[in-house]
């Protein structure tokens, strides 16, 4: 199955889970939803994960799911997702080893994909997507992305 039709799947199970019984979801089910979801829907991502912005400038992990144990704080400005933060745009890097100041957080990581979660105008989150393959991540990624978070 090709990465578009994946994410559609994901999409839409996304679409009619989150309050689907009427009740509105609290925004960590929400992320705690997205992330098994789409963890399950891309088994080969070893991490997709939320972090929350806490206080200005400094991101905490939130919902996550996948096989390692993530980085607790992140800082804005500072490797891939405090870079997204910071800079309030998706940011794919197609090699983590040649990003400067990358925070490793599982050496079989080769290439990630960050989104931000805007609201007026403030980064309240990022989604953080990591792949063991360089290269894995591209507009399609993006896309998809970019249109699940718009659903928090």
């Amino acid at each position: 199955m090709d990465k578009s039709t994946r994410y559609k799947t994901a999409l839409a199970l996304i679409k009619s889970f989150i309050g689907s019984d009427g009740y509105p979801m609290t925004e960590i089910g929400k992320m705690a939803s997205i992330t098994s979801i789409l963890h399950r829907e891309f088994t080969e991502w070893p991490f997709v994960g939320f972090y929350r912005t806490i206080k200005d400038g400094v991101l905490e992990i939130g919902p996550y799911h996948g096989s390692v144990l993530a980085c607790g704080i992140i800082n804005f400005g500072k490797g891939v997702c405090g870079t997204a933060a910071e800079t309030q745009k998706t940011l794919i890097v197609d090699n983590v080893y040649k990003y400067p100041g990358y925070i490793s957080c599982d050496s079989d990581t080769r290439s990630e994909i960050v989104v931000p979660i805007i609201r007026i105008q403030t980064t309240v989150a990022v989604l953080d997507i990591d792949a063991v393959d360089i290269g894995y991540f591209d507009d399609i990624d993006q896309r998809y992305l970019e249109e699940i978070v718009s659903i928090l």
